[in-house]
């Protein structure tokens, strides 16, 4: 880092992320931004995401008074991938129509030729993913990617469960993401930790928590796993605190099966949808700023190491609010910084 940095200054025209100077090879932490959202079936503008997170977060203090100077370290976000943005618009167009029918495509031979493509492309953006992710994992560097709609969380997990086998992901979102295909989509950000616990067998333990909105066919899944899947419903979550247990007492319990290393999956629909209003599928209920940071906090003073994470699903207000970008870039920040001291 250049000496002449002021942390405590405003944030220079075309700085990077945070509004830091760093490059790739001097950060200690790589960002890796994914606009896609290809297959949202509701809301959309999550691959406006990776942007608007950049640019609030030039407004973020970088002192923190629980993980101290996460900048020093070095933190930086690669540039916005074009081929990425290029398969994203060419995949939501061709999805359109799919998501529209229900997903019911099977008499349209147009239709099925469409919904190969945007699996193709999915497929692609997978690879993207996971490339970049594990060059930069070989590199020693600590990455996190920035969403985009859940589904770019595909190929960071594999990565990172090809380095660490018997990887433990926590999963904090309203959703349990554990259809089958979703719509015909094998890629749906409503499949992706269906696709983790199917195709990724280094991944030994999947936490679920703030979920509240599921199908019945997810909840046998859960149920069916043999205790490699552990879902933690809201609704669940808030009797035990209407009977008057602690919330750091029950993140201890959901946190407690988790293995020595850990990857975060935050969908920031997680959340109180106060937080994240703009987001494609808001959900009542959810967890509060500062469960989400305990959470995040006690799992990090736990012992276990928190080797990598992504956020997806922060989706830009449509007049060009910036609160759901805010919210984000303040929770990147905060993991990044949890990150680092479990180092």
């Amino acid at each position: 880092m250049t000496t002449k940095f002021d942390p405590g200054a405003a944030a220079a025209p075309g700085s990077g992320i945070f509004g830091l100077p760093h490059n790739a090879a001097d950060a200690a932490v790589v960002l890796v931004p994914v606009p896609f959202e290809a297959t949202c079936s509701y809301g959309g503008g999550t691959s406006n995401g990776p942007q608007a997170i950049l640019d609030a977060s030039r407004q973020v203090d970088l002192f923190d008074t629980e993980t101290g100077r996460p900048y020093q370290a070095g933190i930086h976000m690669l540039p916005m991938p074009q081929d990425v943005l290029h398969w994203n618009h060419t995949a939501r167009e061709l999805a359109e129509p799919i998501i529209a029918a229900g997903g019911e495509v099977d008499s349209d031979p147009a239709l099925l030729r469409a919904r190969d493509n945007v699996n193709v492309l999915c497929d692609k953006m997978n690879g993207y993913v996971r490339t970049n992710v594990r060059a930069h994992l070989q590199q020693g560097k600590i990455v996190g990617c920035v969403g985009g709609d859940h589904s770019i969380s595909f190929g960071s997990v594999e990565a990172y469960a090809e380095k660490y086998p018997g990887l433990g992901v926590l999963h904090v979102d309203a959703h349990a993401d554990l259809r089958d295909a979703y719509e015909g989509f094998t890629w749906s950000h409503a499949s992706i930790m269906r696709n983790v616990v199917d195709h990724l067998p280094g991944v030994a333990r999947l936490v679920q928590v703030g979920i509240r909105d599921l199908s019945e066919e997810e909840h046998d899944v859960a149920q069916s796993s043999g205790g490699r899947i552990r879902l933690h419903t809201d609704v669940e979550m808030a009797a035990s605190l209407g009977e008057g247990h602690a919330w750091s007492n029950l993140v201890q319990r959901i946190l407690e099966p988790l293995p020595q290393h850990v990857y975060i999956s935050f969908d920031i629909d997680g959340f109180d949808p106060a937080l994240c209003p703009h987001t494609g599928t808001p959900v009542p209920g959810g967890l509060s700023w500062h469960q989400a940071l305990t959470l995040i906090r006690i799992l990090a003073r736990s012992g276990r190491k928190i080797v990598g994470f992504d956020l997806t699903e922060v989706a830009p207000g449509p007049q060009g609010d910036e609160w759901d970008a805010n919210v984000g870039a303040r929770l990147l920040y905060k993991m990044v910084g949890w990150a680092l001291k479990t180092r």
